[in-house]
């Protein structure tokens, strides 16, 4: 071999073990940069699972390309800042169920920014602080059922707006997190909230009927102990007319409990009738307040909405008058128009527009169609006043008369002279007269010159008065001497003819026996 071969061959051994040393040192870096598969997880393309494998920590060397990691069944207790030891861009469901996590700190969730399927269930969390899942802006699911959470902050769950199903079943909640629709921090895109098998009591009326109807129809409320009320009722009822699945699916597991029952709580199912012997003027009250009622007076304007559960775009809606006329958007009417979110608008309401209207929502591209029924009343706000001022002054007159005639028979009853006042009277001012010089002891009132047809009914009537003695005579031990000595002017007196007089009259002091004078 010449030395010119044999110069190539060495520079070919040399090339050749510097090619196996750069492809080696580049493997070396491309699996310290992609990571490798755990010795306790199970790797399948860009799926991990490490379920079942007593890990309180999540392994360090984790492909960097997964996009599903199962950490269930495991003993991971606090999600912190340290939790997940590689950044995970491409993670999109990452299920942490069946662990003991007891706390969340903010800032968990920095190293698995792209999670739009997040489990949490069957932990033992106890609240939620604020804020906890801000770094997952794209969220759509968020599972924390099977928890023991009793407390949610308000801002728990701000910087998710895309979050679309909320899962908060078999916890310890005593309110209804209204603050997810009505809040500063409302979530504008949830469409699923599960708080079944809570200890919530109550549910806040007044803000439900603000939530459209998209999101109501996804709101599961079976299976707490609610408190037996009209409103509620009501409100579920409504539910089931518009045939919500969260209603109609767990209908016989909707319950109330009676407070007032002496025998203990007792559940009466709340859907299947009316136990609690709801007016139906409460019904209507809570159809006005869900929208199934709109008021309108005449030449008003006027603006229903078709308040659907299908609202996604490329949804068609057609409306139908009490006149049986198909309304849709474009199309030209005399004062009628639907816009293209499916709202109608009355332009000069009148009384031949009041009815029952409806609106038929379809969905093509999800093969899905929903019809809803609302009443229109239209009234006449001046003449409905001058009813009411009419009816008004008819009771107020009613009532005023009423009154007088309370007041006549008080003063009647207790303003009358009484006859025993009069007498006392009477007798008093005879002492009076007693006073005087040459008073006489026993004096009679001659009667009085009557018309004749009254002589005859008081004829032979004589009232006789008894003086008593001012100045006591010796020996009468300071007594009074109602009868005198002049025995004579007595019995001339008592001998009198009488005529028989009435049995009930008052106007004589002596009966028919003669009172005897004392010795």
């Amino acid at each position: 071999m010449s030395p010119e071969q044999q110069t190539i061959s060495v520079l070919h051994g040399s090339y050749k073990k510097l090619a196996c040393l750069f492809i080696f040192t580049m493997h070396i870096c491309f699996c310290s940069a992609s990571g490798m598969c755990p010795s306790a997880c199970i790797c399948a393309s860009d799926i991990v699972s490490c379920t079942s494998k007593n890990l309180s920590r999540v392994p360090p060397t984790l492909f960097k390309h997964i996009r599903r990691l199962d950490l269930s069944h495991n003993h991971i207790g606090i999600l912190d800042h340290d939790w997940m030891p590689v950044l995970l861009d491409k993670l999109n469901t990452l299920i942490v169920s069946h662990n003991t996590i007891s706390s969340i700190i903010t800032g968990s969730f920095s190293m698995t920014p792209n999670v739009k399927y997040l489990d949490l269930s069957s932990n033992s969390l106890r609240s939620l602080g604020s804020p906890v899942f801000q770094e997952l802006r794209v969220l759509e699911v968020l599972l924390l059922y099977n928890n023991h959470i009793a407390q949610i902050d308000s801002a728990a769950f701000g910087g998710i707006q895309k979050l679309q199903k909320l899962y908060l079943s078999y916890n310890s909640l005593t309110h209804f997190p209204i603050d997810l629709y009505v809040g500063k921090h409302k979530l504008s895109e949830l469409v699923l909230l599960d708080v079944a098998y809570n200890q919530i009591h109550s549910i806040p009326i007044n803000y439900m009927s603000l939530v459209p109807a998209r999101h109501l129809s996804g709101i599961y409320l079976h299976g707490n102990p609610f408190y037996c009320d009209c409103a509620l009722y009501s409100m579920l009822s409504f539910w089931h007319l518009r045939h919500f699945s969260s209603v109609d699916d767990f209908k016989t597991e909707y319950t109330c409990i009676l407070r007032s029952d002496p025998r203990g709580p007792s559940k009466l199912p709340l859907l299947h009738d009316n136990y609690l012997n709801c007016s139906e003027s409460t019904i209507n009250g809570s159809f006005y307040a869900f929208g199934f009622i709109h008021e309108a007076q005449v030449g008003e304007r006027l603006i229903v909405p078709c308040d659907t559960k299908i609202s996604d775009t490329g949804t068609r809606f057609i409306w139908i008058s009490p006149d049986n006329e198909f309304l849709e958007p474009g199309k030209a009417t005399d004062h009628y128009r639907v816009f293209h979110n499916g709202s109608l608008e009355i332009d000069e309401a009148q009384y031949e527009d009041a009815g029952i209207y409806s609106c038929i929502a379809i969905n093509k591209r999800r093969l899905l169609n929903e019809t809803i029924e609302v009443r229109i009343n239209v009234s006449n706000f001046t003449m409905d006043r001058s009813q009411s001022h009419e009816t008004f002054n008819t009771a107020f007159t009613t009532l005023a008369a009423c009154v007088a005639s309370i007041i006549l028979v008080l003063l009647y009853l207790y303003l009358t002279p009484c006859p025993c006042r009069c007498k006392s009277k009477r007798r008093k001012r005879q002492l009076n007269q007693s006073n005087m010089p040459h008073a006489s002891i026993l004096t009679s009132s001659s009667p009085l010159e009557l018309p004749p047809d009254e002589k005859k009914a008081s004829s032979g009537k004589r009232v006789v008065f008894l003086e008593p003695v001012k100045e006591p005579k010796p020996g009468q031990n300071g007594k009074v001497r109602m009868f005198p000595n002049e025995n004579i002017v007595a019995e001339s007196i008592l001998k009198n003819p009488r005529t028989k007089s009435d049995s009930d009259s008052v106007n004589s002091v002596f009966s028919d026996t003669p009172f005897m004078p004392s010795s």
